[in-house]
């Protein structure tokens, strides 16, 4: 899919526009947008609206071929909600809807003319980046293990915002857009991909791909430099698997030089048995999709670097498998990690915390601005949260406000939202051990909690948050695929962070 700028001829107006189709506005109070009044010429499209062929509810359309004086082919009428209440959810829905009847049209080229810079709270911008993003995710599509590729679609392939005087504001907008959407579609496609094609070494060179395309500094670690560092939780959870574990780090210093980075780290785990503690059969092939912390930061590096943005951030990933032999790890076993504090391993499908300690260890040496964590960690947080937001968690003080804060107006901002969950003192207590330094689980009640919990012990050297994605990094059912989250969320919060909103 291309996307464009075309302003907008001062003389002939929108209605000059040359184009295959041409997507404006109605509302549900029975109103048209400036964009729909200004091709209006002979009271078509009042009409359509008044006679109740479309009802102007956020996303119903309706197509309209050639109008008395308008340039275009076809104009296509898309309901928005009640215009005094144009919100990000109905403009969503608006765009999307206008993408699946794009697909449908016998012309490749098609002008998006909707109120960008209507929507309650938003600027134009926000606007185009949705858009694109919106547009991108209805036409993915993955077929890279098919042996028969889905033969392109038809339809609208170019699209051109029609742009007044936010020319410059909107260009920009679409290029943010585009290598979000890329950053989008890495994400998707690494989740995707079976968990024989996408194994630790395919992470690490998918990471060293990146850093060809875009300058990014990169380095691999493999397991005899882990047992140097000492890296003994983290190396307990390969143990079961031929398998060879990879830490990837890779950075993006485009900042300032004496500007601290921020500090991504996803969780890798390529497929996840259990271990000893083995998973159930039913839907276990889903275990691929644990490595979805690992691949939304590759999705991020993408977008980061397509975007050029002027920022430190280096993103570390712990990437293995977590698999059942006679050489994995044992309930009872007690392993050290990085840090020198000992683990009890109750449970070994706990394995995602076991990397991620260590992990979150290592980073100290960068003298981070902020940490977050990402990771499908916990069942519990589906239960807690669903399948709609992700569940976010850091410290109660004045520091850790800020950045949830940061990160749940990057959610919000990106449609890709998340929730604050608490970490208490009190909830510690479950993580006790008689015989190590604490447990790695604190049993059911508030699993995801205690998880983060976990997790906190080996963050107090920095600040940090830490996002459980088990609920929103990829579907079930009929919709069976990754998401691409929390890539919109990340991305939004760097740009946001760049450009001096923390």
């Amino acid at each position: 899919m291309d996307f464009s700028i075309k302003p907008i001829d001062a003389k002939t107006g929108l209605a000059g526009a040359k184009t295959g189709c041409i997507a404006v506005g109605v509302f549900e109070d029975k109103k048209l947008s400036q964009a729909a009044q200004s091709l209006d010429r002979k009271g078509q499209i009042a009409a359509a609206l008044k006679s109740g062929d479309i009802s102007g509810k956020a996303g119903t359309t309706l197509l309209l071929r050639g109008l008395d004086g308008v340039a275009a082919e076809r104009v296509l009428l898309v309901g928005l909600g009640k215009e005094q209440e144009l919100s990000e959810k109905n403009f969503v829905s608006a765009v999307q809807a206008t993408a699946r009847v794009f697909a449908t049209l016998g012309s490749a080229d098609g002008a998006i003319a909707l109120p960008l810079e209507q929507v309650r709270n938003r600027d134009a911008a926000w606007a185009v980046r949705s858009a694109v993003l919106a547009v991108r995710d209805a036409g993915y599509r993955y077929d890279t293990t098919k042996s028969t590729k889905e033969a392109p679609q038809g339809g609208v392939r170019k699209i051109a915002f029609l742009a007044g005087a936010a020319d410059g504001v909107v260009k920009t907008a679409v290029a943010q857009g585009i290598a979000l959407a890329n950053g989008v579609d890495l994400t998707k496609d690494l989740g995707n991909l079976p968990p024989n094609i996408c194994t630790p070494t395919y992470l690490a060179d998918t990471a060293k791909q990146l850093a060809r395309e875009f300058g990014f500094g990169v380095e691999v670690l493999d397991r005899k430099q882990l047992e140097a560092l000492k890296m003994g939780s983290f190396l307990s959870v390969t143990k079961g698997s031929d398998e060879p574990p990879k830490f990837i780090v890779l950075k993006h210093l485009n900042g300032k030089a004496k500007d601290a980075p921020v500090v991504l780290v996803g969780k890798g785990i390529t497929f996840d048995t259990g271990g000893i503690s083995l998973k159930p059969g039913a839907n276990m092939d889903e275990m691929k999709y644990d490595m979805c912390g690992a691949a939304s930061v590759l999705g991020t590096f993408r977008a980061l670097g397509e975007m050029n943005l002027k920022l430190n951030v280096i993103g570390v990933i712990p990437a293995c498998e977590n698999m059942p032999s006679g050489r994995a790890s044992k309930p009872g076993d007690i392993v050290t990690s990085m840090s020198g504090q000992t683990i009890e391993i109750l449970n070994t499908d706990a394995e995602g915390r076991l990397i991620l300690c260590d992990a979150l260890t290592y980073v100290e040496r960068f003298k981070p601005a902020a940490v977050v964590d990402i990771a499908t960690l916990t069942g519990a947080c589906v239960t807690a949260l669903g399948h709609h937001n992700s569940g976010l968690f850091t410290r109660h003080d004045d520091v850790h406000d800020d950045l949830a804060n940061e990160l749940l107006a990057a959610g919000k901002a990106s449609g890709d939202t998340a929730w604050r969950m608490p970490i208490e003192d009190a909830y510690q207590e479950q993580l006790k051990s008689n015989f190590a330094d604490m447990a790695n689980i604190g049993g059911p009640p508030g699993g995801s909690i205690t998880a983060a919990c976990f997790l906190e012990r080996y963050t107090r050297k920095y600040t940090w948050a830490h996002l459980d994605i088990a609920g929103t990094a990829w579907k079930s059912g009929a919709a069976k695929g990754a998401s691409g989250r929390p890539v919109p969320l990340l991305t939004t919060f760097l740009i946001n962070r760049a450009n001096g909103k923390a």
